[in-house]
């Protein structure tokens, strides 16, 4: 792919992953709040300001290193983690269950906020103005909006891979009986390794692929 193209893409990948990142992070932190835990308030993390959230690595270079390695096919990248404290749940189980369940629901709202702007106002606008208009108003921000659609529906299905410290993992802890709940809670410091390897294997796409087609088709059905 030509660099400017590469170069093109990235920006127009850039808004999205950006807002995708940070509402994941902060839906994680208010979740944490509303059940009783304050930590993420008070350590100034339920904000949008990005510079609050951004991870040098997580949120700029590997975003960029994976659009330029997968010829734009595959973006995925992460924020600051937001702090949250167990032991202020009044059940600790199940809200973390509920906080890890919040990041990936915010990417499908996402998703589904964009296809719906897509669908039901750009497109409509684009019928009756010109050409000039079009090309350059329309068709940046229906660009944008498609990024934004496929990064929070690929960021989503992503987190639900059941390895903790991924949303997967902790909402399936919330599910299990206690004594595989620990077992699982075990693997937690060892977890981005192990998703790295079934990253590395493809091993990660037979979950992934099959929960990101799913939600696009209940999205296009709105």
């Amino acid at each position: 792919m030509p660099v400017d193209e590469i170069v093109r893409k990235i920006i127009i990948s850039a808004l999205p992953i950006l807002f995708a990142i940070v509402l994941h992070e902060v839906a994680h932190g208010y979740t944490a709040f509303k059940l009783g835990d304050p930590t993420a308030k008070f350590l100034g993390r339920l904000t949008l300001n990005p510079i609050s959230h951004i991870d040098i690595f997580g949120t700029i270079i590997m975003p960029i290193l994976l659009y330029i390695l997968s010829n734009g096919q595959f973006v995925i990248g992460y924020a600051k983690p937001v702090p949250i404290d167990p032991s202020n749940f009044r059940n600790p189980k199940r809200d973390m269950a509920l906080c890890a369940a919040s990041g990936p629901l915010t990417n499908i709202l996402l998703a589904t906020l964009s296809f719906l702007f897509l669908k039901y106002v750009l497109m409509p606008i684009s019928d009756i103005t010109s050409f000039e208009l079009i090309e350059s108003v329309l068709k940046p921000f229906t660009l944008i909006l498609t990024a934004s659609i496929s990064i929070n529906v690929i960021l989503a299905s992503f987190n639900l891979l059941p390895v903790p410290p991924l949303d997967g993992g902790r909402i399936l802890m919330g599910f299990l009986p206690h004594r595989q709940a620990i077992a699982l809670s075990k693997i937690e410091p060892y977890g981005f390794l192990i998703v790295i390897i079934l990253v590395i294997a493809g091993i990660s796409n037979l979950i992934v692929l099959p929960i990101a087609r799913f939600l696009l088709s209940l999205i296009k059905m709105l």
